[in-house]
């Protein structure tokens, strides 16, 4: 995968934004701007970016807040999200705001049952700790769509710009 240096420079600043919002938010169970980031950089610049941010962010803010074992499912449930969003960018042309928002609530649940299974995996209990999850899973959705009905505009203006820099450079 060939990336241009602005695209490489666009997703360390993003992921730096991404960073800062997770550790000024930290104090508030489960809402951080995170996950809308990563469903919008995806959605807009497909699903390698995403991955990309997702494993960056979470390494970044990891160092800030806590390195553990719980990083690796961190990358691999962001990244997951970030693929399903750089996915749904390439089918979705239309009411794209909609499906965002319906994806980033749905992300905040997805995020939280990755979690469960791994739980289950590593000590066999599921449901308690998926049913004891959900009020922060639902934390974590409202907060997905807040970030995302507030970062949609700047953010597919800012993409708008990367679009027109790639088609120039084609011509």
């Amino acid at each position: 995968m060939n990336m241009s240096t602005y695209r490489l420079t666009l997703i360390a600043v993003l992921a730096a934004m991404a960073t800062v919002g997770r550790f000024f938010l930290q104090h508030i169970p489960n809402v951080q701007p995170v996950t809308a980031i990563i469903i919008l950089s995806a959605f807009f610049l497909g699903p390698f970016s995403g991955f990309l941010l997702a494993f960056l962010t979470t390494y970044l803010t990891n160092l800030a807040l806590g390195m553990g074992i719980w990083t690796l499912w961190q990358i691999l449930a962001w990244s997951l999200i970030g693929v399903i969003a750089g996915l749904l960018g390439k089918i979705i042309k239309r009411r794209v705001l909609v499906y965002l928002t319906v994806l980033a609530f749905f992300s905040g649940f997805l995020f939280g049952f990755f979690f469960a299974v791994i739980n289950y995996i590593v000590s066999g209990k599921f449901l308690g700790y998926y049913l004891l999850g959900l009020p922060f899973d639902f934390y974590h959705a409202l907060s997905n769509v807040l970030f995302i009905i507030l970062l949609y505009r700047p953010f597919s203006q800012l993409f708008a710009r990367e679009f027109d820099r790639v088609n120039q450079r084609k011509k």
